[in-house]
């Protein structure tokens, strides 16, 4: 890996004076920072900026050298950035996102339609109806990419306020002042099961009545444990033995197997709650919240074309599927 050059002295000789900063700013430099800057690293900064390692190492130390001020503090092999560099990165980072704005909007004029789309979405929803909305999406600007990572609630909210994400599909429980949710869909807890299950014939359900059957339910990793664990706890003296899992998927094909009956939301099982594989029946327990589902963005920042085009494609696809347990 090339290795920044190392000064001795962090307070550069040879700083420029603001105006003379302010034209470096519009320089190559720039780019070289915030490169290396997003992946600690000069070679992947040169992979990705196609072009060589000893360029972009000249243009931070040259940088450097403008600013008076190490950017990078070393420490073997490995760079983190350092005060100096934390300060110029958050400011470069909004300029630099800025422009790529820009250059997207200005393609989508040019009618290239190219970009990308990042998302985010918890595992229900990658189960649910997130397939099919990203093949209608695909078939209908088959020159964006989409990228599509499935992880936790928090997760999600952690990815779109890094912009690791540009949309973000998940359970929104407490607010979050760097999260916009772009739409809203509240949705109740209840039952999952086969139609021939002796449940099915109610049309609502407490957790005491589940409890006296066989039933899977989600380990605490998944966030809608947290919602209704106090009421598990309120229903019964001892818990029976349950089955626990951490993935929306076996709870599904549980409750297909017609033995147990999985407690969700129905998002996590629209398409078979669709076909008619499986039923769902709300629970009826007082004070059991709604789930809120949500369709997430950064608070404060604009989309680009691709991003922008999904989010209205999903508020259409949204508004025209039925969710059973919605309120």
């Amino acid at each position: 890996m090339t290795e920044i050059p190392s000064q001795s002295d962090p307070l550069r000789s040879k700083a420029l004076s603001a105006p003379l900063l302010a034209r470096i700013f519009h320089q190559a430099a720039l780019v070289y920072f915030n490169a290396v800057a997003t992946h600690l690293s000069v070679r992947e900064a040169s992979r990705r900026l196609n072009v060589a390692s000893s360029a972009v190492s000249r243009q931070i130390s040259h940088l450097e050298d403008a600013l008076g001020l190490e950017l990078f503090e070393r420490e073997g092999r490995s760079l983190k950035l350092s005060p100096a560099g934390e300060i110029l990165f958050h400011h470069t980072r909004r300029l630099t996102e800025r422009l790529d704005l820009a250059v997207r909007e200005l393609e989508m004029l040019r009618g290239l339609n190219l970009g990308t789309v990042r998302i985010a979405s918890v595992e229900t929803v990658g189960l649910g109806f997130l397939p099919r909305l990203i093949a209608e999406f695909g078939a209908r600007y088959p020159k964006l990419q989409i990228e599509v990572s499935v992880t936790s609630s928090a997760e999600v909210i952690e990815r779109i306020v890094n912009d690791r994400a540009d949309i973000g599909f998940g359970f929104v429980t407490t607010p979050h002042p760097q999260i916009e949710i772009a739409l809203r869909r509240d949705v109740r807890i209840g039952a999952v099961m086969r139609a021939d299950h002796p449940l099915a014939a109610r049309q609502t359900l407490s957790l005491g009545d589940c409890l006296r059957h066989p039933m899977v339910i989600g380990s605490p990793d998944i966030s809608i444990r947290s919602v209704i664990e106090p009421f598990l706890q309120r229903s019964v003296t001892a818990l029976p033995p349950l089955v626990e899992v951490d993935s929306l998927r076996m709870m599904v094909e549980l409750a297909q197997q017609g033995h147990y009956l999985a407690i969700m939301t129905p998002i996590g099982a629209h398409a078979e709650i669709s076909s008619g594989a499986l039923v769902f029946r709300p629970l009826s327990d007082p004070g059991l919240p709604q789930n809120r589902f949500g369709v997430m963005v950064r608070a404060g920042r604009g989309l680009s074309f691709a991003p922008a085009a999904f989010l209205g494609h999903a508020r259409s696809y949204l508004a025209g599927i039925e969710l059973p347990g919605s309120v």
